[in-house]
């Protein structure tokens, strides 16, 4: 895909962060969107600000977690606009907990949305992608789909996920000759509002950090923003690129996940260890 100048575009998650940011990229390259969030006052803002002369933009209400509805949506997208050449799957939510303490229905939360979520969206997609001769899927990862953190397993556990399920997607894409292609996206610390609203519990104790401090201290690694993200992710997709790296922390968090497992991981429990050690101090003082 050369150019989205008239091409169809579907964003989850448009609401805020890098969805809304990606849906105003496409509207000012041309392209028609279909926008969906469960968050209805964050999709009509993003819905008016796209809104422009020759470029069509459709809202819905979606919750990729519920399978029915994303293929429901994916029909709709196609029969408002004709056809779809570009889903970018992103709706993704946050939570802190360590692995032993964390709610299996928090888990199941996180999974059925960052993880089935991309599924929904890619098998509902991929049918009418087929159709545009160089459809492409986009499926949203992390820096934490290449390097686990201590308090994040679930976390950690859905972007692996998504970046195996996407590898193998285009893997099978080439082989079938499909005229699709697929991307998976590693963004690292963009200022969107994830941490902020992620579910957490006092087990992120174990890390020596607070629900508090953790959000602190993903601000201040947060260096990009959602516009430079989504100028890079679409850079991808014109470039058909297998995987994308997000920012410069991430280039970082890729050359980690190359070292020996048991060196970067001593090093993050050593950290976590002077964190817990730094806390329990100034509780006593």
């Amino acid at each position: 895909m050369k150019h989205f100048s008239g091409r169809v575009a579907a964003v989850t998650g448009a609401g805020s962060g890098i969805g809304q940011a990606l849906a105003l990229a496409l509207a000012e390259r041309g392209a028609h969107l279909s926008l969906s969030d469960v968050d209805e006052a964050g999709l009509a803002e993003t819905v008016a600000r796209c809104e422009r002369p020759g470029v069509r933009v459709s809202p819905a209400r979606v919750d990729v977690a519920d399978r029915d509805a994303v293929f429901a949506w994916a029909d709709d997208v196609v029969e408002q606009h004709g056809g779809v050449d570009l889903v970018i799957n992103n709706a993704g939510v946050g939570l802190g907990a360590a692995a032993a303490a964390q709610s299996i229905d928090d888990f199941e939360w996180l999974m059925n949305i960052n993880f089935w979520g991309v599924v929904h969206g890619t098998q509902a997609f991929l049918p009418h992608l087929r159709h545009s001769g160089d459809g492409h899927v986009v499926n949203i990862s992390s820096v934490f789909g290449l390097v686990s953190i201590p308090t994040q397993s679930a976390y950690n556990a859905s972007k692996f996920a998504v970046r195996g399920f996407t590898d193998a997607l285009r893997m099978e894409l080439e082989i079938e000759g499909a005229g699709v292609s697929a991307t998976t996206i590693h963004p690292g610390g963009i200022r969107t509002s994830i941490a902020r609203n992620a579910r957490t519990d006092e087990s992120m104790i174990i890390a020596g950090s607070s629900a508090a401090e953790f959000v602190n201290e993903f601000d201040k690694l947060a260096r990009s923003t959602p516009e430079k993200a989504a100028r890079q992710i679409l850079k991808a997709v014109e470039r058909n690129r297998r995987r994308a790296l997000i920012g410069p922390d991430a280039k970082v968090f890729d050359l980690v996940s190359r070292l020996p497992a048991g060196l970067y991981q001593r090093l993050l429990v050593a950290d976590a260890k002077r964190r817990r050690s730094g806390a329990a101090r100034n509780d006593q003082g």
